[in-house]
């Protein structure tokens, strides 16, 4: 249970929540129906939720009107932009 008392997976226990983590982990930026379809997964939303849940960085940016992408930050990422 998370610090908010709401319940998300764990990355270790989730097939779902690895999906995404593969796809995310090279750093680049990733929209919603990508990360759909490349993961097989429906509400990326709250996968990303989950995944900031479980400690990773991930930041958001808006592409156009209801657009969005993903992109997870390792540590020392940000000196480097």
């Amino acid at each position: 249970m998370g610090k908010s008392g709401i319940h998300y997976a764990k990355l270790a226990e989730s097939e779902r929540l690895q999906r995404v983590y593969v796809l995310l982990a090279d750093g680049g930026w990733y929209g919603t129906r990508e990360i759909m379809f490349a993961a097989e997964v429906c509400a990326v939303n709250t996968v990303i939720a989950e995944l900031r849940a479980n400690g990773y960085e991930i930041v958001t940016r808006c592409v156009g009107r209801g657009r969005y992408e993903y992109q997870m930050v390792f540590k020392g990422q940000r000196s480097l932009f």
